[in-house]
């Protein structure tokens, strides 16, 4: 809810270089009174607690603040602004010391880990879904149908959830490389993660392919698979690759699945397992989503203290 548009924090701007404060207050405060109306109806119509902020903290927000307060509206006001806001993010991520130890779920593409991670959080445990904050899903396919975060937001998000885990003795999260679509994960997010409690979902090739479907449904955007495909098609065999491509430009999206998952991402996953030790390996063999879910609730259920520790280090 802009108190200016472009033009106007334009010509508020100008007086303020060229001829002073005071002209630019009364010329603000002349453009703002005509918006009062519409301004307080519009925020008559949020639920909930508010905030009003400027990119720099300034006159604006206090403005605003102090007009709503004026009509009995509450609202909290961000003092610095997004400026100051996001220094602060910065340096809370360079000075943070995360003390949970993270339980991380791995599988082959399509096991279900997004899913088992909303279920946990349901069920009240800690998790931290880099995937959502990302706007992401971590393939090449990833962004088909999403809106990806850039670096500013995906570490606001970040922050805000491992404040909010800080005291928790572990957390869930999956086992995302260093890059997730457009944004990089800390460092020592990215470290703790790679000496973490490694759980492994092993589910059948058809439940993943079943999944994949019903979480792209690449019917959808058939036209943006094909382009992500052919980002990666030449590192695929080449009557393979031919198959994948007559596939998706006949829509047989199951086929198409199954030679991707069995030729492309299958291999670069088990080639990505081999750098765990055993000691951090727990595997779960499952016949479904549900199986997986129960399975890793007892497993967690059954975790010793000792195992929480090590997960710490």
């Amino acid at each position: 809810m802009p108190v200016f548009n472009d033009e106007e924090r334009a010509e508020v701007g100008t007086l303020y270089k060229q001829v002073g404060q005071e002209a630019a207050k009364e010329r603000g405060l002349e453009i703002f009174s005509q918006k009062l109306p519409a301004f307080i109806a519009a925020f008559k119509k949020l639920p909930g607690p508010m905030t009003v902020f400027c990119w720099r903290g300034g006159m604006r927000s206090k403005t605003a603040a102090t007009v709503l307060d004026l009509m009995g509206i509450h609202a909290t006001r961000l003092y610095g602004g997004i400026r100051a806001y996001r220094h602060w993010v910065v340096e809370q991520l360079e000075k943070i010391t995360f003390k949970p130890g993270l339980l991380v779920l791995n599988g082959y593409t399509g096991a279900g880990k997004t899913l088992l991670l909303e279920r946990l959080a349901k069920a009240g445990y800690p998790v931290i879904d880099l995937e959502k904050m990302a706007g992401h899903r971590g393939s090449i396919f990833g962004q088909i149908g999403l809106e990806p975060s850039k670096q500013k937001k995906f570490e606001s998000l970040l922050l805000e959830q491992l404040l909010i885990y800080q005291d928790a003795p572990f957390v869930f999260m999956e086992g995302e490389s260093k890059r997730i679509g457009k944004v990089t994960m800390p460092d020592f997010l990215y470290n703790k993660k790679e000496n973490g409690q490694q759980i492994f979902i092993d589910i059948p090739i058809g439940e993943r392919i079943k999944n994949i479907l019903d979480d792209y449904q690449p019917w959808d955007n058939p036209e943006l698979f094909m382009e992500a495909f052919d980002r990666i098609k030449k590192r695929i065999h080449v009557p393979v690759a031919k198959q994948i491509e007559d596939d998706l430009i006949n829509e047989r999206y199951e086929s198409a699945t199954r030679l991707l998952l069995i030729y492309y991402y299958d291999p670069r996953y088990e080639y990505g397992m081999k750098q765990y030790n055993e000691k951090q390996k727990h595997v779960i063999h499952a016949d479904n989503n549900e199986d997986a879910f129960q399975k890793l609730l007892a497993f967690v259920q059954e975790l010793s203290p000792q195992l929480i520790e090590m997960t710490k280090q």
